[in-house]
């Protein structure tokens, strides 16, 4: 009977007319409940008579069964011509004593890796689909398999996972002695008695299964395990997870990434954009969800419970709670400035506040406060250009302005709040329980909250629950509140976190929803500020939304089917969860960038202040006014500091994860001295004057220089005499900092770029940023604009051509 097979991959409409349909088997028919096969050896060893002995040596064990059957395969490929063993071969050189084993252990070693396939395999329900179609349909149906499992174990590991299977034939190429590669299918062919015209094949290893079908004229349907993209994404991961986390990470998910795999298969990708929701964004907000739902059926165990996600950006969250479970929940808008001011009994909130404001200005301190004391006024009049940082502001409040003034605006703003509060939440003080849902981090709206229920007599219990959290930020919680973090500071180290939350503004703008910041309240609603952000910007967002929705509804229908469980164990979860969001954040790939680089941020304080999350303009400078240490602990105004780096080199973006594990050693990556040169500097009279400077070798192997002038010193320009170190050479800089003293100027992240105007050569040729020398008598000639502050410091870098290892002085 001759039937059509559609090509499952994508929808792609190919057909053929088909006798016979072949399956392979792992990772096309079957899936396993683990990130990749070698999760497979993880639970062998969990099974195995060595892990009574030596408990921690899992990584050990995997590393040695791994490296045991590549010495197998060599050996059978130089005794056979084909490196086809049996799982007994694998196990023959396996180092027995290092485990406390003696060789006849070898039994109970294969016994416990088949059980571990046993536990972790899983019928791929859209494959399963498949071949009960064709075999409905009267079409012969079996599998072929390149493994070390004979066809009798294979059979096991098929009925386990579908105890009503049947088939037609079976081939193993270890039983076989050959494999899909090698003449695997012309042996199919040949028993079968089959047409090769009258077979397809469907699997995931192109080489095996594509190629190796076509060459015996086999029609193959590719069905892959995962783009390149997803799987470079993966293999992300893997990496994050191993420096990042505070424990060993786990191959052992419960099949997260299989459902993430499994879900990329079914859900068409109608946009980039979508695409990063369905397969990034849309796992971490359905573990924050199980998180969520498994917390609140505690808390709400004890009686008149309500939940609320907090705006902004919970409106993710809230979306897929409304859209998953059948409890209510609200979706509270009130943010962090409004409920610190609100809150406001002394003038620390207000301290705290302003404290994380980039910059600010009298109007935006009027905006936020609703006043706009004599004082305060003076304070921003005395700023240049009537702009102060938040820092400078948070230092001077206390002698700017008096408690009283704080208080009244309290009192109105906490009016205002109540009322919408009582109105959003029915029966608000009646000793319940609410619960705060929120992104994290420090529970500042949820302390903020505590105190304003503590000024109104308001009878309620605070249970914040977030996906991240500052865990030594909630020393003063209440004794009666609680707060709980999905990935808290026991799945990943405090140093990484906040790593990690110096980057969150890219998971923030996912989240987030598209109205402005709250202002304020009018009889019980939201007063919005204006939106801030680009409305390309917004309508992405709300494709990486309808992205990450797509994705949990297709993980709640899946995962029951396909038997996983990812989210059975919240301990794994939060390790997942982290892997997954530190990859995006920290190791971000080129398609990343590419998608998101453009993004603004809104500071969302009261504020209009708008910011890139890259700038790579600004980290040009970075490799020649700083030590790589220092770079990566610099304030910049990137919001998205691993993206920045990431986006001038991968490199770059690999050290900067590197720091945050603590694997940057000074000695190692910042700067050595490695010589002096003569600098002349001339000032406005025209006389000339000569300083010796230090040369340092960076951890590129580039150079770097810095000329301090002190604006008395009336320096107008400086000849430079590079060509002394290196002859030929790509210029980086020269880039200007300015301050009260040398160590403030070079603190100075409003780095000036002196371009090409300010730049003079003389026995060189130069071409852009490359110069070539004439020997070692090239100079460039750099003139200085007029000082803006009583120190300048000049830096500028140097790449020589050669690649010469420029070494340390003595």
């Amino acid at each position: 009977m001759n039937v059509h097979v559609s090509d499952m991959h994508r929808g792609n409409a190919k057909h053929t007319d088909a006798n016979a349909v072949s399956f392979d088997i792992f990772d096309t028919f079957l899936v396993r409940a683990c990130t990749d096969p070698e999760g497979v050896f993880e639970r062998a060893f969990q099974l195995s008579p060595a892990a009574a002995l030596f408990p921690d040596a899992s990584v050990t064990y995997v590393e040695h069964r791994r490296q045991a059957e590549g010495r197998a395969r060599r050996e059978a490929m130089q005794r056979s011509g084909s490196p086809e063993v049996a799982i007994a071969d694998i196990y023959r050189l396996f180092p027995f004593r290092l485990f406390g084993l003696r060789r006849d252990a070898l039994p109970q070693l294969v016994a416990a890796e088949f059980d571990a396939e046993l536990d972790l395999c899983r019928a791929n329900p859209d494959v399963l689909a498949k071949y009960r179609e064709m075999r409905a349909a009267g079409v012969r149906t079996g599998f072929i398999s390149d493994t070390y499992w004979s066809v009798d174990r294979l059979g096991r590991l098929l009925l386990r996972a579908c105890p009503d299977l049947a088939w037609d034939f079976l081939y193993s190429s270890c039983d076989s002695g050959t494999n899909k590669s090698e003449s695997l299918f012309g042996l199919y062919l040949a028993e079968q008695r089959m047409a090769a015209h009258c077979a397809v094949h469907l699997g995931d290893n192109f080489k095996a299964d594509i190629d190796g079908a076509r060459r015996y004229g086999i029609t193959p349907l590719h069905l892959p395990q995962a783009s390149a993209g997803l799987t470079s994404i993966f293999n992300r991961e893997v990496e994050v997870a191993r420096l990042l986390c505070a424990t060993r990470a786990s191959a052992l998910d419960g099949g997260s990434r299989t459902l993430r795999r499994l879900i990329a298969s079914r859900v068409p990708p109608r946009s980039d954009a979508f695409e990063l929701g369905s397969s990034v964004v849309g796992p971490i907000v359905h573990a924050f969800d199980a998180f969520i739902a498994n917390r609140v059926a505690a808390i709400a165990g004890r009686g008149n419970a309500h939940v609320a996600f907090l705006a902004r950006d919970g409106f993710l969250s809230h979306r897929i709670w409304i859209g998953t479970h059948a409890a209510p929940a609200t979706y509270l808008e009130i943010n962090r400035r409004v409920a610190m001011l609100a809150s406001a009994d002394t003038l620390e909130p207000l301290i705290e506040l302003v404290d994380k404001l980039p910059e600010i200005d009298a109007a935006t301190f009027k905006a936020i406060t609703k006043c706009l004391p004599a004082p305060v006024a003076a304070f921003f009049a005395a700023c240049p250009d009537g702009i102060a940082t938040g820092h400078d502001l948070a230092a001077a409040l206390p002698g700017l302005l008096v408690e009283g003034d704080i208080a009244k605006i309290a009192a109105e703003l906490r009016a205002e709040l109540m009322q919408y509060l009582r109105l959003r939440i029915p029966g608000l003080g009646d000793a319940c329980d609410l619960v705060l849902v929120d992104l994290g981090y420090s529970g500042s709206i949820q302390k903020a909250l505590r105190r304003i229920f503590d000024i109104e007599g308001v009878k309620v219990r605070l249970h914040g629950l977030y996906l991240l959290t500052l865990d030594d930020g909630f020393g003063d919680c209440d004794d009666e509140d609680s707060y709980e973090g999905l990935i808290s500071d026991l799945v990943v180290t405090p140093h990484a976190k906040r790593l990690l939350l110096r980057n969150i503004a890219v998971f923030e703008q996912m989240c987030c929803s598209n109205t402005g910041s709250v202002r304020g309240y009018r009889d019980g609603q939201v007063q919005h500020e204006a939106h801030q952000l680009p409305d390309e910007q917004i309508a992405f967002v709300r494709e990486v939304q309808d992205g990450a929705a797509a994705y949990v509804t297709a993980a709640n229908e899946l995962a029951p089917i396909a038997g996983l469980s990812p989210h059975m164990d919240l301990g794994r979860t939060a390790h997942t969860a982290a892997a997954i969001l530190s990859r995006l954040l920290l190791l971000p790939t080129d398609n990343d960038l590419q998608l998101i680089g453009a993004f603004k941020h809104d500071v969302n304080l009261g504020t209009t202040h708008v910011t890139s999350l890259l700038d790579t303009r600004a980290m040009d400078a970075v490799p020649v006014t700083r030590s790589l240490p220092d770079a990566y602990m610099a304030r910049y105004p990137a919001m998205w500091l691993a993206g920045s780096f990431a986006a001038m080199s991968p490199a770059q973006g690999f050290l900067y994860l590197l720091f945050g594990c603590k694997s940057l050693p000074g000695d190692l990556f910042g700067d050595i001295r490695c010589g002096d040169l003569g600098v002349t500097l001339i000032d406005r009279q025209g006389t000339s004057s000569e300083v010796s400077v230090a040369a340092y070798r960076t951890a590129f192997g580039e150079i770097r220089i810095r000329i301090p002038v002190s604006r008395s010193m009336a320096i107008c320009s400086m000849v430079l005499p590079v060509a002394r170190l290196a002859v030929e050479a790509i210029v980086s800089g020269p880039f200007l900092q300015s301050g009260a003293t040398v160590p403030k100027a070079l603190g100075d992240d409003r780095i000036v770029w002196l371009g090409p105007s300010r730049v003079r050569h003389s026995a060189m040729t130069r071409s852009g940023r490359y110069y070539c020398s004439e020997g070692h008598a090239g100079t460039l000639t750099i003139d200085l604009p007029e000082p803006t502050a009583t120190m300048s410091v000049l830096s500028i870098g140097l790449a020589p051509i050669d690649g010469a290892r420029i070494l340390a002085a003595d």
